[in-house]
Protein backbone atom coordinates (compact mmCIF):
# COMPACT_ATOMS: atom_id res chain seq x y z
CA UNK A 1 0.00 0.00 0.00
CA UNK A 2 1.45 3.69 -0.89
CA UNK A 3 2.30 5.94 2.02
CA UNK A 4 1.66 9.73 1.56
CA UNK A 5 -0.49 11.70 -0.59
CA UNK A 6 -0.13 9.94 -4.25
CA UNK A 7 0.15 11.37 -7.17
CA UNK A 8 0.24 10.95 -10.91
CA UNK A 9 3.94 9.83 -11.19
CA UNK A 10 2.96 7.44 -8.33
CA UNK A 11 0.64 5.85 -10.03
CA UNK A 12 2.54 5.97 -13.56
CA UNK A 13 5.77 3.99 -12.11
CA UNK A 14 3.27 1.35 -10.35
CA UNK A 15 1.50 0.54 -13.80
CA UNK A 16 4.75 0.90 -15.82
CA UNK A 17 3.13 3.94 -17.82
CA UNK A 18 3.67 7.44 -18.25
CA UNK A 19 2.37 10.38 -16.15
CA UNK A 20 0.06 11.72 -19.38
CA UNK A 21 -0.98 8.30 -19.77
CA UNK A 22 -2.29 8.01 -16.43
CA UNK A 23 -3.76 11.55 -16.91
CA UNK A 24 -5.43 10.65 -19.69
CA UNK A 25 -7.13 7.35 -18.46
CA UNK A 26 -8.32 9.46 -15.59
CA UNK A 27 -10.08 11.86 -18.42
CA UNK A 28 -11.63 8.94 -20.16
CA UNK A 29 -9.67 10.01 -23.32
CA UNK A 30 -10.51 7.73 -26.17
CA UNK A 31 -6.63 7.13 -27.18
CA UNK A 32 -6.33 4.89 -24.19
CA UNK A 33 -7.75 1.33 -23.97
CA UNK A 34 -9.99 -0.21 -21.73
CA UNK A 35 -7.58 -2.15 -20.25
CA UNK A 36 -5.09 0.58 -19.25
CA UNK A 37 -8.17 2.26 -17.82
CA UNK A 38 -9.12 -0.42 -15.77
CA UNK A 39 -5.83 -0.83 -14.11
CA UNK A 40 -5.69 2.81 -13.50
CA UNK A 41 -9.18 2.96 -12.02
CA UNK A 42 -8.57 0.36 -9.62
CA UNK A 43 -4.89 1.63 -8.57
CA UNK A 44 -7.15 4.74 -7.82
CA UNK A 45 -9.18 3.43 -5.45
CA UNK A 46 -7.10 0.97 -4.00
CA UNK A 47 -4.39 4.21 -2.97
CA UNK A 48 -7.80 6.79 -2.43
CA UNK A 49 -5.73 9.22 -5.14
CA UNK A 50 -7.57 11.89 -5.02
CA UNK A 51 -6.41 15.05 -7.55
CA UNK A 52 -4.46 18.34 -6.70
CA UNK A 53 -6.89 21.26 -6.99
CA UNK A 54 -3.87 23.93 -7.15
CA UNK A 55 -1.63 21.27 -9.78
CA UNK A 56 -4.83 21.01 -12.08
CA UNK A 57 -5.18 25.10 -12.30
CA UNK A 58 -1.90 25.62 -12.58
CA UNK A 59 -1.98 22.84 -15.35
CA UNK A 60 -5.34 24.07 -17.24
CA UNK A 61 -5.00 27.87 -16.48
CA UNK A 62 -8.72 27.37 -14.83
CA UNK A 63 -8.67 27.71 -10.73
CA UNK A 64 -12.03 27.66 -10.16
CA UNK A 65 -12.08 30.57 -8.42
CA UNK A 66 -14.72 33.49 -8.46
CA UNK A 67 -13.66 36.82 -7.13
CA UNK A 68 -16.18 39.32 -5.54
CA UNK A 69 -16.64 43.02 -4.52
CA UNK A 70 -18.71 44.47 -2.31
CA UNK A 71 -19.62 47.97 -1.24
CA UNK A 72 -19.95 46.40 2.38
CA UNK A 73 -20.34 43.48 3.93
CA UNK A 74 -21.73 44.65 7.57
CA UNK A 75 -24.73 45.61 5.65
CA UNK A 76 -27.54 43.48 6.04
CA UNK A 77 -28.57 43.34 2.17
CA UNK A 78 -24.70 42.46 0.68
CA UNK A 79 -24.07 40.16 3.48
CA UNK A 80 -27.22 37.88 2.07
CA UNK A 81 -26.05 38.23 -1.15
CA UNK A 82 -22.85 37.11 -0.45
CA UNK A 83 -24.16 33.63 1.58
CA UNK A 84 -26.06 32.83 -1.60
CA UNK A 85 -23.15 33.30 -3.71
CA UNK A 86 -21.04 31.43 -1.30
CA UNK A 87 -23.74 28.78 -1.42
CA UNK A 88 -24.00 27.82 -5.21
CA UNK A 89 -20.18 28.43 -5.52
CA UNK A 90 -19.43 26.11 -3.07
CA UNK A 91 -22.03 23.69 -4.31
CA UNK A 92 -20.99 24.24 -7.65
CA UNK A 93 -16.78 23.23 -6.49
CA UNK A 94 -15.74 26.81 -7.09
CA UNK A 95 -14.09 28.86 -4.08
CA UNK A 96 -14.84 32.87 -3.79
CA UNK A 97 -12.48 35.60 -3.03
CA UNK A 98 -14.69 38.48 -1.28
CA UNK A 99 -13.10 41.79 -1.30
CA UNK A 100 -14.99 44.98 -0.03
CA UNK A 101 -14.13 48.21 -1.52
CA UNK A 102 -16.23 50.16 2.02
CA UNK A 103 -17.67 52.52 -0.83
CA UNK A 104 -14.55 53.62 -1.56
CA UNK A 105 -13.60 54.09 -5.61
CA UNK A 106 -9.51 53.53 -5.02
CA UNK A 107 -10.38 50.62 -2.88
CA UNK A 108 -12.61 49.15 -5.68
CA UNK A 109 -9.45 49.85 -8.18
CA UNK A 110 -7.45 47.78 -5.93
CA UNK A 111 -9.77 44.87 -5.27
CA UNK A 112 -10.30 44.44 -9.05
CA UNK A 113 -6.16 44.71 -9.29
CA UNK A 114 -5.84 41.75 -6.50
CA UNK A 115 -8.56 39.76 -7.94
CA UNK A 116 -6.74 40.14 -11.03
CA UNK A 117 -3.27 38.95 -9.75
CA UNK A 118 -4.25 35.99 -8.22
CA UNK A 119 -6.44 35.17 -11.60
CA UNK A 120 -9.65 34.50 -11.03
CA UNK A 121 -12.36 32.86 -13.62
CA UNK A 122 -14.91 35.65 -13.01
CA UNK A 123 -15.43 38.95 -11.41
CA UNK A 124 -19.14 39.78 -9.26
CA UNK A 125 -19.27 43.21 -8.66
CA UNK A 126 -21.72 45.89 -6.71
CA UNK A 127 -20.00 49.46 -7.60
CA UNK A 128 -19.29 51.93 -4.87
CA UNK A 129 -20.91 55.28 -4.62
CA UNK A 130 -18.27 57.11 -5.25
CA UNK A 131 -17.57 54.94 -8.66
CA UNK A 132 -17.73 57.51 -11.83
CA UNK A 133 -15.11 56.02 -14.19
CA UNK A 134 -15.16 52.58 -14.83
CA UNK A 135 -11.85 51.73 -16.85
CA UNK A 136 -10.53 49.24 -14.04
CA UNK A 137 -13.97 47.49 -14.46
CA UNK A 138 -13.39 47.58 -18.68
CA UNK A 139 -9.90 46.24 -17.74
CA UNK A 140 -11.46 43.01 -16.47
CA UNK A 141 -13.35 42.29 -19.69
CA UNK A 142 -9.99 43.14 -22.08
CA UNK A 143 -8.19 40.32 -19.53
CA UNK A 144 -11.00 38.05 -21.19
CA UNK A 145 -12.80 37.79 -17.80
CA UNK A 146 -16.55 37.87 -17.53
CA UNK A 147 -17.76 39.86 -15.53
CA UNK A 148 -21.72 39.86 -13.66
CA UNK A 149 -22.78 43.00 -12.17
CA UNK A 150 -25.00 43.01 -9.25
CA UNK A 151 -27.75 45.36 -7.25
CA UNK A 152 -25.61 48.35 -8.62
CA UNK A 153 -24.70 47.90 -11.62
CA UNK A 154 -22.56 49.96 -14.60
CA UNK A 155 -25.21 50.55 -17.56
CA UNK A 156 -21.60 52.00 -19.72
CA UNK A 157 -20.39 48.24 -19.91
CA UNK A 158 -22.36 45.07 -21.56
CA UNK A 159 -22.45 42.88 -19.28
CA UNK A 160 -24.61 39.76 -17.85
CA UNK A 161 -26.08 41.51 -13.83
CA UNK A 162 -28.58 40.85 -11.68
CA UNK A 163 -30.76 43.65 -10.69
CA UNK A 164 -33.73 44.30 -8.32
CA UNK A 165 -36.77 45.86 -9.60
CA UNK A 166 -36.49 48.84 -7.84
CA UNK A 167 -38.74 50.88 -9.39
CA UNK A 168 -41.48 48.74 -8.82
CA UNK A 169 -40.34 48.33 -5.57
CA UNK A 170 -40.17 52.18 -4.63
CA UNK A 171 -43.93 52.28 -6.08
CA UNK A 172 -45.46 49.72 -4.21
CA UNK A 173 -43.63 51.70 -0.46
CA UNK A 174 -45.21 54.98 -1.70
CA UNK A 175 -48.40 53.59 -2.88
CA UNK A 176 -48.90 52.56 0.49
CA UNK A 177 -48.20 54.87 2.58
CA UNK A 178 -50.41 57.10 0.24
CA UNK A 179 -53.07 54.26 0.99
CA UNK A 180 -52.28 55.14 4.68
CA UNK A 181 -53.35 58.80 4.13
CA UNK A 182 -50.05 60.57 3.57
CA UNK A 183 -49.95 63.47 1.56
CA UNK A 184 -47.10 65.16 2.15
CA UNK A 185 -44.31 62.07 1.47
CA UNK A 186 -40.74 63.17 1.63
CA UNK A 187 -38.32 60.81 -0.24
CA UNK A 188 -34.96 60.84 1.77
CA UNK A 189 -33.18 59.55 -1.81
CA UNK A 190 -29.75 57.62 -2.95
CA UNK A 191 -26.35 59.22 -5.03
CA UNK A 192 -27.89 60.39 -8.42
CA UNK A 193 -24.87 58.27 -10.24
CA UNK A 194 -26.13 54.95 -9.25
CA UNK A 195 -29.11 52.96 -10.70
CA UNK A 196 -30.69 51.62 -7.87
CA UNK A 197 -31.02 55.46 -6.21
CA UNK A 198 -32.74 56.97 -9.54
CA UNK A 199 -35.03 53.44 -10.26
CA UNK A 200 -36.20 54.07 -6.62
CA UNK A 201 -36.47 58.09 -6.93
CA UNK A 202 -38.43 57.14 -10.36
CA UNK A 203 -41.11 55.19 -8.60
CA UNK A 204 -41.53 57.61 -6.03
CA UNK A 205 -42.49 59.84 -8.21
CA UNK A 206 -44.80 57.49 -10.10
CA UNK A 207 -46.15 56.72 -7.29
CA UNK A 208 -47.69 60.35 -6.28
CA UNK A 209 -48.35 61.22 -9.93
CA UNK A 210 -50.33 58.05 -10.60
CA UNK A 211 -52.88 59.03 -7.27
CA UNK A 212 -52.35 62.95 -8.34
CA UNK A 213 -50.38 64.63 -5.95
CA UNK A 214 -47.83 66.80 -7.05
CA UNK A 215 -43.61 66.30 -7.10
CA UNK A 216 -42.22 68.65 -4.96
CA UNK A 217 -38.42 69.07 -5.51
CA UNK A 218 -37.52 70.09 -1.98
CA UNK A 219 -39.31 66.98 -1.06
CA UNK A 220 -36.83 64.66 -2.52
CA UNK A 221 -33.43 65.07 -0.80
CA UNK A 222 -30.36 63.00 -0.88
CA UNK A 223 -29.83 60.77 2.38
CA UNK A 224 -28.96 57.67 2.55
CA UNK A 225 -26.41 57.30 5.76
CA UNK A 226 -27.23 57.58 9.84
CA UNK A 227 -25.22 60.91 9.56
CA UNK A 228 -26.98 62.19 6.72
CA UNK A 229 -30.39 61.70 8.68
CA UNK A 230 -29.24 63.49 11.38
CA UNK A 231 -28.30 66.32 9.52
CA UNK A 232 -31.46 66.20 6.86
CA UNK A 233 -34.47 65.34 9.22
CA UNK A 234 -34.80 67.95 11.95
CA UNK A 235 -35.19 70.60 9.36
CA UNK A 236 -37.99 68.61 7.45
CA UNK A 237 -39.90 68.05 11.30
CA UNK A 238 -39.27 72.61 12.03
CA UNK A 239 -41.82 74.67 10.68
CA UNK A 240 -45.98 74.78 8.99
CA UNK A 241 -45.32 72.35 6.52
CA UNK A 242 -44.12 68.81 8.27
CA UNK A 243 -44.17 65.62 6.69
CA UNK A 244 -46.66 62.88 7.08
CA UNK A 245 -44.75 60.21 5.67
CA UNK A 246 -40.96 59.36 4.81
CA UNK A 247 -39.60 56.68 1.95
CA UNK A 248 -36.08 55.92 2.39
CA UNK A 249 -33.60 54.57 -0.01
CA UNK A 250 -32.16 51.74 2.85
CA UNK A 251 -33.27 50.82 6.05
CA UNK A 252 -30.46 52.22 7.98
CA UNK A 253 -31.58 55.66 7.10
CA UNK A 254 -35.60 54.80 7.91
CA UNK A 255 -34.34 53.62 11.18
CA UNK A 256 -32.54 57.32 12.06
CA UNK A 257 -35.13 58.98 10.81
CA UNK A 258 -37.92 57.00 12.76
CA UNK A 259 -35.63 57.87 15.94
CA UNK A 260 -35.50 61.59 15.15
CA UNK A 261 -39.25 61.79 14.48
CA UNK A 262 -39.90 60.02 17.86
CA UNK A 263 -37.60 62.24 19.89
CA UNK A 264 -39.41 65.45 18.34
CA UNK A 265 -42.11 64.10 20.11
CA UNK A 266 -43.82 62.80 16.83
CA UNK A 267 -45.92 59.91 17.05
CA UNK A 268 -44.60 56.84 14.50
CA UNK A 269 -47.47 56.00 11.96
CA UNK A 270 -49.97 58.21 13.82
CA UNK A 271 -47.97 61.19 12.67
CA UNK A 272 -45.70 60.31 10.53
CA UNK A 273 -45.38 56.86 8.55
CA UNK A 274 -42.26 55.61 7.26
CA UNK A 275 -40.55 52.69 4.95
CA UNK A 276 -37.26 51.44 4.47
CA UNK A 277 -35.80 49.54 2.04
CA UNK A 278 -33.78 46.05 1.66
CA UNK A 279 -36.06 44.27 4.65
CA UNK A 280 -32.95 43.65 6.98
CA UNK A 281 -32.28 42.36 10.66
CA UNK A 282 -32.93 46.67 11.47
CA UNK A 283 -36.63 46.34 10.63
CA UNK A 284 -37.49 43.94 13.77
CA UNK A 285 -35.15 46.32 16.21
CA UNK A 286 -36.98 49.09 15.84
CA UNK A 287 -40.02 50.18 17.75
CA UNK A 288 -42.56 50.15 16.11
CA UNK A 289 -40.97 47.35 13.92
CA UNK A 290 -40.19 48.89 10.59
CA UNK A 291 -41.89 48.40 7.32
CA UNK A 292 -39.77 47.88 3.96
CA UNK A 293 -38.92 46.76 0.95
CA UNK A 294 -37.71 42.98 0.51
CA UNK A 295 -34.84 42.99 -2.00
CA UNK A 296 -34.41 38.78 -1.84
CA UNK A 297 -30.76 39.74 -1.56
CA UNK A 298 -29.75 35.66 -1.38
CA UNK A 299 -31.72 34.78 -4.63
CA UNK A 300 -29.47 37.48 -5.88
CA UNK A 301 -26.37 36.29 -5.04
CA UNK A 302 -27.43 33.08 -6.45
CA UNK A 303 -28.55 34.23 -9.60
CA UNK A 304 -25.04 36.32 -10.02
CA UNK A 305 -23.36 33.30 -9.28
CA UNK A 306 -25.33 31.06 -11.98
CA UNK A 307 -24.80 33.22 -14.66
CA UNK A 308 -21.06 33.43 -14.60
CA UNK A 309 -20.53 30.10 -13.78
CA UNK A 310 -23.16 29.52 -17.31
CA UNK A 311 -20.49 31.43 -19.05
CA UNK A 312 -17.85 30.01 -17.79
CA UNK A 313 -18.68 26.61 -18.44
CA UNK A 314 -21.49 26.69 -21.32
CA UNK A 315 -21.22 29.48 -23.68
CA UNK A 316 -18.38 32.24 -22.87
CA UNK A 317 -20.27 34.13 -26.25
CA UNK A 318 -23.60 33.72 -25.62
CA UNK A 319 -25.62 37.01 -25.43
CA UNK A 320 -25.07 39.11 -22.32
CA UNK A 321 -28.72 38.49 -19.71
CA UNK A 322 -30.40 40.80 -17.11
CA UNK A 323 -31.63 39.06 -14.31
CA UNK A 324 -34.91 40.96 -12.33
CA UNK A 325 -35.33 40.04 -9.31
CA UNK A 326 -38.68 40.81 -8.26
CA UNK A 327 -39.89 42.85 -4.22
CA UNK A 328 -42.12 42.25 -1.92
CA UNK A 329 -43.31 45.15 0.25
CA UNK A 330 -43.25 43.93 4.05
CA UNK A 331 -45.63 46.18 6.30
CA UNK A 332 -45.12 46.26 9.66
CA UNK A 333 -45.97 49.03 12.26
CA UNK A 334 -43.94 51.74 11.18
CA UNK A 335 -46.64 52.73 8.26
CA UNK A 336 -49.38 50.55 9.22
CA UNK A 337 -52.36 52.82 10.51
CA UNK A 338 -55.40 51.50 11.62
Amino acid sequence: MHKGQVTIKDIAKELGISPSTVSKALKGHPDISSSTKKAVMDLVEKWNYKPDPIAQSLQSGFSKTIGVIVPEVIHYFFSTVIGGIGDLAYDSGYQVMFCQSNESYEREVNAVETLLTNRVNGILVSITKETENFNHLRKIQKAGIPVVFFDRICNEIESDRVVVDDEEGAYKAVKHLIAMGCRNIVHLSGPPNLMIGKYRKDGYIRALSEHGFPVIERNIIRCDTVEEARLVIPGFLSGNNIPDGFFAVNDLTAAETMKIVKRYGFNVPKDIAIVGYSSGQITGLTDPSLSSVDQHGYIMGREAVKLLIDRLEKDYSAPFQTKVIKTELVINGSSLRQ
